[in-house]
């Protein structure tokens, strides 16, 4: 190996280890911070104390049946969020690929949407999400068939056009529902991890958690889908299957992310940019899992600042508060590389 080839694969190498370290320790203190404020402050011997089941059972039940399924929710939400994008941007080489790019918010909160409105149980509610996000990306990917596998630009502007379609239904529906039900689908769409449990994360955590599983082997297929259709195929790899394979893990970690939490914007756009820049590569095997992490402590931070105030806000509103500037500054940055 030349020599300044060696010095480029040791500082990536390094690059990748400060990122770890960083995100990890972020990652960590914001967990600590999550559990400690809120309404009621808990120090850090109240917390030690609670979360071994001593000390004041005040603080135990919130502790354990409070905050911390919130934060573990935070955290599986975007790490599903961050490794869903990664994913789709890798597969369709698209650096503004996000997880709902297939339909995945229009087909989640139509079923949502429909179910508010005509008066169905709410306990429903995140396995009818899911399950309308699935069908609807199943649909997309139908339509995006052709006789070679999965045409890319297909898949984008099916998805584009069934959003469209969908986003259509979904206004007229809020429009003739009633005056009170409306807030209630409003909060679940702009996204919120308010009230949250061990229910909504023992339903959609087992999901998430072998996707994300099953996302971090992919990262070497993404890297040879990257070099290009005509390489990869020359390498061996089956486009459509391999695309398809990817497409399901993505939308599985974000259908899953959906039903826990709603709607939420920016965490798998911005994400894998900003694991790109720290790490100063492309390198999936890394990326995918940096996503993740990088995912769950944005979304903590959100929902972190959500919850601060005087009044709670929706952590969706949040994302989209921190995340649009980012990306302006990102397209910014870009325009002048």
């Amino acid at each position: 190996m030349p020599s300044s080839q060696k010095q480029q694969t040791t500082a990536f190498s390094y690059r990748i280890g400060i990122t770890i370290l960083l995100v990890s320790a972020a990652l960590i203190l914001t967990f600590a911070i999550s559990l400690s404020l809120g309404a009621v402050h808990l120090s850090l011997s109240q917390l030690w104390q609670a979360l071994w089941h001593q000390g004041n059972s005040v603080n135990q039940t919130i502790l354990w049946q409070l905050r911390l399924p919130r934060v573990v929710a935070a955290i599986a939400v975007g790490a599903a969020l961050g490794t869903s994008g990664a994913l789709l941007q890798g597969m369709l080489r698209n650096p503004l690929a996000e997880p709902f790019l297939l339909g995945i918010s229009a087909g989640a909160g139509l079923i949502v949407i429909a179910m508010v409105t005509l008066g169905i149980s709410q306990a429903w509610i995140p396995f009818a999400a899911w399950l309308g996000a699935i069908l609807t990306t199943a649909i997309v990917y139908f339509l995006a068939r052709t006789g070679n596998g999965i045409a890319v630009e297909r898949l984008i502007l099916g998805g584009v056009a069934i959003s469209s379609l969908f986003g259509a239904v979904q206004t007229t529906l809020l429009i003739l529902s009633e005056e009170g039900r409306i807030q209630t689908a409003l909060n679940w769409i702009v996204g919120s991890l308010n009230g949250r449990g061990w229910p909504e994360v023992s339903m959609a955590g087992p999901y998430i958690l072998i996707a994300l599983i099953c996302a971090g082997l992919l990262g070497r297929y993404l890297n040879v889908l990257n070099l290009g259709d005509e390489l990869a195929v020359g390498l061996g790899i089956n486009l459509g299957r391999s695309r398809l394979l990817i497409g399901a893990t993505a939308t599985l970690l974000a259908a899953s992310a959906v039903s826990m939490a709603g709607l939420i914007g920016f965490i798998g756009l911005i994400v894998p940019h900003a694991m790109r820049l720290l790490m100063g590569g492309n390198d999936y095997r890394w990326l995918i899992p940096l996503s993740a992490a990088g995912g769950a402590l944005i979304l903590s931070i959100s929902d972190l600042l959500a919850r601060l105030g005087a009044v709670e806000l929706p952590v969706g509103v949040v994302t989209s508060l921190l995340g649009s500037p980012l990306f302006v500054w990102f397209l910014y940055r870009r325009s002048f590389e």
